[in-house]
């Protein structure tokens, strides 16, 4: 039995070698950005609410302000599917990832309400525009054989990147503090660890502009055939799409305020809170590079569905636990059961739409993925300060489940054949 199993070990890590080596050059340039920016991401997504709970504003403004930015990328979702289309690959990555770093840098400097409404709308256009880019550009720049591995270990490298970006931003306001001579937990030292955030995603630009692209030719780009790839399949759409808002509005209730609810519920400092966050991405980065040959053997959507209602339990472990340490292992399996399989789910929508049309179905999972985020937020945050976070748990929970169900009733027994890739350039 140990021979077997350290044969299909094995064999399993020289499939892997194989398929890596297949990615293409601008794939490998593009996990380079990701792992750079990934890391101004960990900073940015740990510190943003204390640092707005440092400058003297409740839950209720930062669930507003996170409600703001995915509203805004839920109603620029297909305008900026098709600002993506007409911008080309690569100056959609270059403009999206500029937008992100000033963003971060109007909230610093000017970190009045109006300001922080306004920079959270350019946040949320800017990730709209990379949302929307990023699939087609896997999809893009990689072949049939390598696809699966290439979405996954893309999301993998930007939750490794996110986790060291957590265990750095844990520790950024103390250094900071330690410099200007103030307290850890101010919001001057918040501010200056969300300007190296800002400095980061710049430098994160850079592999960029060494993408090679070859522009489609105006005369091949119909401007209405994704309307008509709509117009044509709705009921295949609503089943991709269906299950991703469910889970989107459960996601909404909880997982922007996890480092709010650890230090309320639990009273962990910023350190600790950061390292957990830390290895939590670095769970999930595991989780996402297991994904690939795990769906090679049990199929796309069986994964799925197996993987996310395995992780029901630990969310319910996770938010009732009345220990820290139960709560946090339940957090780290809870994230890497629930989130590997986004990238394998993302591979089998783009592969079953057309080529013309991804771009605008890429931006309808971006729709579906921010309407949850910009409502339930508000709600989260009323709950919490009336009732504590058990409702927004239970929500969670319950809306989460359904999502499963939509999976296995749609898609488990079904068989919807991909769509072969073409490879347009930019």
């Amino acid at each position: 039995m140990q021979i077997d199993i350290h044969s299909a070990a094995s064999n399993t890590l020289r499939e892997y070698a194989v398929k890596v080596r297949a990615f293409k050059p601008n794939a490998r340039l593009y996990l380079v950005n990701i792992i750079i920016t990934g890391v101004a991401m960990g900073v940015l997504r740990l510190l943003f609410n204390f640092f707005v709970l440092s400058l003297g504003y409740d839950e209720v403004l930062v669930g507003k302000l996170v409600t703001v930015n995915n509203m805004t990328a839920l109603l620029l979702a297909l305008p900026t599917g098709y600002l993506a289309d007409y911008l080309g690959r690569k100056r959609s990555l270059l403009t999206g990832g500029s937008l992100t770093a000033l963003a971060v840098l109007a909230m610093v400097i000017w970190p009045q309400v109006t300001m922080l409404y306004l920079a959270n709308v350019l946040f949320g256009f800017s990730q709209s525009l990379l949302t929307v880019t990023n699939a087609p550009f896997l999809m893009e720049n990689s072949g049939e054989q390598e696809r699966t591995y290439l979405f996954s270990f893309a999301s993998g490298l930007m939750m490794a990147a996110n986790s060291l970006g957590n265990w750095i931003g844990g520790y950024l306001p103390t250094w900071v503090a330690s410099m200007r001579m103030i307290t850890p937990t101010s919001s001057v030292a918040y501010a200056g660890a969300l300007l190296v955030a800002s400095f980061i995603t710049m430098v994160g630009l850079l592999p960029l502009f060494f993408l090679h692209t070859s522009r489609t030719r105006r005369n091949e780009r119909t401007d209405f055939a994704p309307i008509r790839y709509a117009t044509e399949n709705p009921v295949l759409l609503t089943k991709l799409i269906l299950p991703m808002l469910i889970t989107s509005i459960g996601a909404g209730l909880i997982m922007p305020f996890m480092n709010v609810f650890y230090r309320q519920v639990y009273h962990q400092p910023d350190p600790m809170i950061g390292a957990m966050f830390a290895w939590g991405s670095l769970a999930m980065g595991l989780g996402l590079l297991l994904a690939p040959p795990l769906a090679d053997r049990i199929g796309k959507i069986q994964l799925v569905v197996i993987t996310q209602a395995i992780s029901v339990p630990f969310l319910v472990m996770m938010g009732f636990s009345p220990w820290f340490w139960l709560s946090a292992v339940a957090y780290y399996i809870r994230l890497a059961l629930m989130n590997m399989s986004s990238p394998v789910y993302q591979t089998f929508v783009m592969e079953r739409v057309e080529s013309s049309a991804r771009a605008t179905v890429a931006s309808l999972e971006g729709m579906a993925w921010n309407f949850g985020w910009a409502f339930s937020p508000v709600v989260s945050g009323w709950l919490q300060v009336n009732y504590g976070f058990g409702p927004a748990f239970l929500g969670t929970i319950l809306l989460y489940s359904l999502s499963i169900v939509l999976y296995w009733a749609f898609f488990w027994h079904k068989s919807v054949e991909p769509i072969p890739a073409v490879m347009p350039g930019d």
